[in-house]
């Protein structure tokens, strides 16, 4: 063991990640050495950054800080530390039950780990990272990070915080209030991921399409994108966690116009029964969620739409299922995914509903309605054979080179597959042709 190195190990979604890497670069100014889920830990301090969203995730964290607290115990590691939404969340709670950890930070705080661990001070002249309890959605200039992920693409959290109060939803009660950062500091942190190789952008957040509203009442997504779409060296920039309600129709303009703005955009629809919109608080009617899906298509031709929908929530009928799985049929997502409902403390719809629809009944919709939406995105990725695809080349396993298109993101969108004796470059973008398909790949050949 290296007492020198700290051990991360990121949990949820992908705006986690970005905090890691964030907290990493800061330990690593300090003198530190890191690594980031390691099949073979090296050090003496491991850092764990958990996730609260739902039963599952917290579950898996809990399980997690369990298992180190086992290996502290048998000698493998002296000391754990533990941040991010699920610590936010039950911190208290957590002391109380886990006293082994050696230190708890929420969301927002994670910067007092470096005070903690008595670092060296930070190289002179180096103004690249976070001092003091900064919220980590608020980088300096020119913000470093160390990237985890392939070189050529990055997640851009972009706002951390959600002001739209779902009833099922506890990302509020963790994250607070909607904060955008400054879109000066977020063109820089591009400006900088591109000097280091990045090519390809996720832009993520809680909420993106309400970027802007807290610095002038305005949304200004549009304008965000459109300018980073200016900046030379960025090839694709893909949209995560969009809201229906008062879409912002100008960001279709710049998908449309903007040839590095991916034909791409994730957004949460949850259901489309207008009595399970109106108790899920979502502010949405059936008819509305139906005209925006048919804007999008006809504003964004070819536009691949991602959603994520939820049986079993309180009240939730037959007729109700019922009417979300003919809305599936109707609108052939490009990518879809869902759960069932599980109560979160603290959420609106803990407060006011009763968890009424039986486990095994949410089991039995969770699984039709996934069956229902495999047959679409089988007959979808058939229609790409015979095509040719711009994909970008993420990695190499046993046979094959891994690829994505730009309706694919990373680690949750059907892939490319090519022979590996074609001697591709990672990171590099090629012209394929798709000679075959399955469900959630698909098989292709470079063009010379």
């Amino acid at each position: 063991m290296n007492s020198g190195v700290i051990d991360f190990i990121t949990l949820g979604c992908s705006k986690n990640l970005v905090d890691s890497e964030r907290l990493m670069a800061m330990c690593e100014a300090h003198g530190f050495r890191c690594t980031h889920d390691s099949d073979d830990p090296q050090g003496e301090i491991v850092v764990i950054n958990t996730c609260g969203f739902i039963a599952d995730a917290k579950e898996e964290s809990i399980n997690t800080i369990l298992e180190f607290v086992q290996a502290k115990a048998e000698g493998c590691i002296k000391r754990i530390y533990v941040m991010g939404c699920l610590s936010e969340r039950y911190l208290a709670d957590l002391e109380a039950e886990i006293p082994e950890v050696d230190g708890w930070y929420g969301k927002f705080n994670y910067s007092q780990l470096l005070e903690d661990l008595a670092p060296l001070s930070s190289p002179e002249g180096d103004t690249n990272v976070l001092q003091g309890n900064e919220a980590p959605s608020v980088a300096v200039v020119g913000a470093v990070r160390h990237l985890t992920t392939p070189r050529h693409y990055a997640y851009l959290k972009i706002s951390e915080g959600c002001d739209r109060h779902c009833a099922y939803c506890a990302i509020p009660i963790i994250t607070g209030r909607h904060k955008s950062r400054p879109m000066e500091e977020i063109l820089d942190e591009v400006k900088w991921l591109v000097s280091q190789g990045v090519k390809e952008f996720q832009v993520i957040a809680q909420e993106l399409t309400y970027y802007g509203i807290d610095i002038d009442g305005k949304q200004h997504i549009a304008e965000l994108l459109e300018r980073m779409a200016e900046v030379e060296g960025v090839e694709w920039i893909r949209l995560h966690y969009a809201y229906p309600t008062h879409f912002p129709m100008d960001l279709l303009r710049v998908m449309r116009e903007k040839k590095n703005v991916c034909k791409y955009l994730d957004i949460a629809l949850q259901h489309i029964s207008d009595p399970v919109l109106q108790r899920m608080q979502r502010h949405i009617t059936h008819k509305e969620t139906i005209e925006l899906i048919e804007a999008f298509r006809k504003e964004v031709p070819g536009i691949c739409l991602r959603t994520t929908l939820m049986v079993g929530f309180p009240g939730e009928t037959d007729e109700d299922f019922e009417e979300l799985v003919a809305f599936v049929k109707w609108a052939r997502f490009e990518r879809m995914g869902a759960f069932a409902y599980s109560e979160e403390d603290g959420t609106p719809s803990a407060k006011l509903y009763h968890d009424d629809v039986p486990e095994e009944v949410k089991q039995q919709r969770l699984d039709r309605l996934m069956r229902v939406q495999q047959r679409i995105a089988a007959e979808i990725e058939a229609e790409q054979i015979g095509r040719v695809l711009r994909v970008i080349i993420d990695r190499q396993e046993g046979d094959y080179f891994i690829g994505r298109s730009e309706w694919s993101s990373p680690e949750v969108d059907p892939e490319v597959l090519i022979p590996a004796e074609e001697k591709l470059t990672i990171g590099r973008f090629y012209e394929v042709k798709i000679l075959d398909a399955e469900e959630f790949d698909l098989y292709a050949t470079t063009l010379i």
